[in-house]
């Protein structure tokens, strides 16, 4: 059987598309469109037909536009050529509907497979999952995104132990968001990743994180984010406590890595596999290389527009506006906000008492006392790539933002105002402003300074070079350049070792810009197990911070 849907009876034998494919039976279909077995009597050999099936909402050319494009990238797809990717032979039209051609894999899906037998093995699953991460990267080097996968997307040929992915999105718009213009969901919402719920960007990371859900279903017989309505899915993905099951313990460093929601943070294929095959030969999964930031293909600069992110509370709330809205036929376009906030390098924050930074020109930081250095600086510059800048930095100075729910807007005698968690406490220290969580678990710093002649990039640039100097442990940094509001901005973010040994390793996400002369830098430091919190108070601040 081929295809990832379940077998239905029945054909049109007579029916002979494109001169040489004669449809025998329909073997599956899913919402995209109808797989056939079929013979080419061209070459005398099986085949699989999928046939694109048409939608009637769009208007003629939104529907050519569509074909045009569903042919473009199932040519891309026939380019690639690996043992667990599905053959690609053939693109052809049958009136106006696109059909793909493909291989006829002998064998059921794995969701087949787990209905019909339940969860499989830890090793069972690896082997699966080091198939699949081969042929992502094989895809991935060429180009090209999956955007769905799960276990009915991938088949298991039968009397042997080939894995094969196939349907390759291939019905998708390419460079377009999860949820449509017509507010109808392409993909699966359990297997999506955050930033596709978002309707930011989508690259090889999301499909990482498409496999980490994978693995979980393949091991405990459910997807960890079903269920029962779409929003209920949504909030699951984008904003709840993420709970492997049980039965991942044996390769929880990989569903963990692979389940990050950061895409930068998200482990890479190169080190999901290596933890995978250590597995095989061991029966151990060693933790990952890095014990802060692990490398993935987000560090790759990116020659395509830049990236829109939002805070997690935005994504959350627009996710489920679309949700609810898109039965009655409400545009997802019209609801999703546009670029809520940068999403960039991390910031650093210092505790009450902690000395100020004497790095010449630096924004805010954690304010460590002097240290000597640890590990080496790894700081990355990255231009061109970075996100969109959020809106609220060009509202007139004499508005006032308005707090998300459980934010309240601190308007500071220091000339600026922004949203701050209803329990942050203000913390002035020196030149630098923090609102501190209690126990000080999360740092919220803002500074204000002169401009410096040579930009915010620069400044940035200084601190991540000295950054071992004021951050003891100080690893993986890195600095891109960006806008904020439309004016010069840069962000930084990197990992540290904490104060002392009780504190623990932190993330810091820190953004700095220039406006009216001054200099603006915003930073959020918390422990690096809670970097999603971390993220979201970040964005927030970034996102409402408004001068006076």
């Amino acid at each position: 059987m081929m295809g990832p849907m379940g077998t239905e009876g029945g054909g049109d034998t007579a029916r002979v598309i494109a001169g040489r494919y004669r449809l025998e039976a329909r073997i599956g279909r899913g919402g995209m469109g109808i797989v056939w077995r079929a013979t080419d009597e061209l070459l005398g050999r099986r085949v699989a037909v999928k046939e694109l099936i048409q939608d009637d909402t769009l208007s003629a050319e939104e529907a050519r536009g569509r074909r045009d494009r569903t042919l473009r990238e199932a040519r891309a797809v026939a380019q690639l050529s690996h043992p667990h990717i599905i053959v690609v032979h053939d693109v052809v039209e049958d009136g106006e509907r696109p059909c793909i051609v493909m291989e006829l894999i002998n064998g059921g899906s794995l969701a087949d497979r787990i209905a019909a037998e339940g969860p499989l093995a830890p090793r069972e699953a690896a082997r699966i999952a080091v198939a699949l991460l081969g042929a992502l990267r094989a895809a991935h080097t060429a180009g090209v995104l999956h955007r769905d996968i799960k276990p009915a997307n991938v088949l298991l040929e039968r009397d042997s132990d080939r894995v094969v992915l196939t349907d390759f999105g291939i019905a998708q718009i390419a460079g377009a968001t999860t949820l449509t213009e017509t507010g109808s969901f392409v993909g699966s919402p359990e297997y999506t990743a955050p930033e596709r719920m978002s309707g930011s960007r989508t690259g090889a990371e999301s499909d990482l994180w498409s496999l980490g859900a994978l693995l979980c279903t393949v091991l405990s017989g459910e997807s960890p984010f079903r269920r029962d309505s779409l929003g209920g899915i949504l909030h699951a993905v984008v904003f709840a406590e993420i709970r492997t099951p049980p039965q991942a313990a044996p390769l929880l460093p990989v569903v963990r890595g692979l389940l990050e929601r950061d895409p930068e943070r998200r482990l890479g294929a190169a080190e999901a596999e290596r933890l995978l095959r250590v597995f095989l030969d061991t029966g151990r999964t060693p933790p990952p290389v890095s014990s802060g930031y692990t490398p993935t293909q987000a560090d790759v600069p990116r020659p395509d527009a830049p990236a829109r992110e939002r805070s997690t509370r935005g994504v959350l709330v627009a996710a489920l506006l679309v949700a609810a809205m898109a039965g009655a036929g409400v545009s997802a376009a019209a609801l999703l906000v546009k670029g809520d906030g940068d999403r960039g390098r991390p910031p650093t924050s210092s505790p009450p008492g902690a000395s100020a930074s004497a790095t010449p020109g630096r924004p805010g930081t954690d304010g460590a006392p002097s240290r000597s250095a640890s590990p080496a600086v790894s700081t990355t510059v990255s231009r061109g790539t970075s996100p969109t800048a959020p809106p609220a930095a060009a509202r007139p100075a004499t508005d006032m933002p308005s707090a998300p729910s459980g934010y309240r807007v601190a308007d500071d005698p220091a000339g600026f105002a922004l949203a701050v968690p209803e329990s942050f406490s203000r913390v002035p220290q020196g030149e630098r402003v923090f609102f501190m969580s209690p126990g000080q678990v999360f740092r919220l710093g803002v500074k204000v300074s002169d401009a410096a002649a040579d930009g915010p990039l620069a400044v940035m640039e200084r601190a991540a070079a000295k950054g071992s100097d004021t951050n003891p442990g100080y690893h993986d940094g890195q600095v891109t350049e960006t806008t904020h509001g439309g004016r010069p901005a840069a962000l930084w973010q990197f990992t540290w070792d904490g104060f002392s040994a009780a504190e623990g390793a932190r993330h810091t996400y820190d953004l700095c810009w220039e406006e009216g002369g001054r200099q603006y830098d915003v930073w959020v430091s918390a422990p690096v197990g809670k970097v999603r919190e971390a993220r979201e108070y970040f964005d927030v601040a970034v996102d409402t911070f408004v001068t006076r």
